[in-house]
């Protein structure tokens, strides 16, 4: 990458790090609940946010046994970063051991732009936080925009900004050694087309790249973390996989240079059956050179179930590991698209969560 400071230290590690990250029949485990989101994940099976619960609960994700097979990279809470297994192994240290990239979220949430739009804060001190997690053993980070679809928005004044957020957090991140993901999320919430959904995606998306290019941000050593193109939460006519899948690509290949090695989904609120299979549809398209991975990073939609079948109880572990480690593979296996399996009730549970934060 080239700056007004000279090549980038760090530009052979982080092109490394992003391919390593997005390889094949691979995807991100989203594992950086805030504790006050977790503690509503927690409140629904029951189980008191604390500090040994929430360790308790990584542990068992983390040493699921064979979950390096179809997870590359986890996306930890800065507390969890430095926490440490039963035995006294540090989680980074665990995963590293597996083969799985540690990275961290360093956003600190959203302040309001006006009219239910919102920018995302954190950049002051983001330079110093990066380079003690790049120390401590992180190799990628996590910054999340948010941009709603209504009549009149997403506004001019939203697109730019939270473009310019994510494109200053991504050059600060490599001057520091991660690998930004670059994540502008145009929420599902409303009843938009996805039509109307392609459309206002394309144009954040144009604005991010373009933000990415103006910072100086080296396109091969980031990852892009977007929505899929899907109808609206409340869209009376919901469009089908084959739609989705099209319309997601293509608006991908409109606006996403090729340089970038990776496109890593967020579910969005989709069901975990959604999710795969949406992936899964893209991975099938054969009528169009698709020049990224297309994979996954998700959250709810890899640890719904996985918590269901917890319950915070001991004698569960082995069962929600199993759980977890299906759903991985189910999306392993959709993200070279070759997924086969068949819906039930409990994994086409909705997620969605209307104005969801981390």
């Amino acid at each position: 990458m080239e700056s007004s400071t000279g090549l980038n230290k760090y530009k052979d590690e982080l092109i490394r790090n992003a391919k390593l990250i997005c390889q094949a029949g691979k995807g991100i485990l989203a594992a950086d609940e805030s504790t006050g989101t977790i503690g509503s994940r927690f409140k629904g099976i029951n189980v008191e946010n604390n500090e040994d619960n929430r360790r308790a609960y990584r542990e068992l994700l983390f040493t699921s046994n064979g979950i390096e097979n179809y997870i590359s990279g986890v996306i930890l809470f800065e507390e969890t970063l430095y926490q440490k297994t039963n035995e006294g192994e540090l989680f980074v240290d665990l995963l590293k051991r597996k083969g799985i990239l540690s990275g961290i979220k360093v956003d600190k949430g959203t302040v309001s732009l006006g009219n239910d739009e919102t920018a995302t804060q954190g950049l002051d001190d983001l330079g110093k936080r990066c380079a003690k997690y790049y120390q401590d053993g992180a190799r990628f980070a996590k910054w999340r925009a948010v941009l709603r679809i209504g009549s009149e928005s997403p506004s001019n004044l939203a697109i730019l900004e939270n473009a310019h957020g994510l494109a200053r957090y991504a050059a600060i991140c490599q001057e520091n050694g991660l690998v930004p993901i670059v994540e502008p999320e145009v929420l599902v919430d409303g009843t938009h087309s996805i039509d109307e959904c392609a459309i206002k995606s394309e144009i954040v998306y144009k604005a991010v790249i373009k933000a990415l290019s103006d910072h100086n941000v080296l396109l091969e050593g980031s990852l892009l973390k977007p929505n899929m193109i899907t109808s609206g939460s409340e869209c009376q006519n919901k469009a089908d996989k084959n739609e989705i899948a099209w319309k997601t690509v293509r608006t991908l290949m409109r606006t996403i240079p090729a340089a970038i090695p990776g496109v890593v989904f967020l579910s969005g609120g989709q069901s975990e059956d959604e999710a795969t299979i949406n992936l899964n549809q893209m991975n099938r398209l054969t009528d169009v050179t698709i020049p990224w991975r297309l994979s996954f990073s998700y959250g709810r939609a890899l640890q719904h179930s996985c918590l269901k079948a917890w319950k915070g109880l001991p004698e569960n572990v082995e069962e929600a590991q199993n759980v977890l480690l299906g759903r991985a593979r189910d999306n392993s296996q959709a993200s070279i698209g070759q997924f086969e399996g068949t819906q039930n009730s409990s994994s086409n549970e909705s997620l969605h969560v209307k104005n969801y934060v981390y």
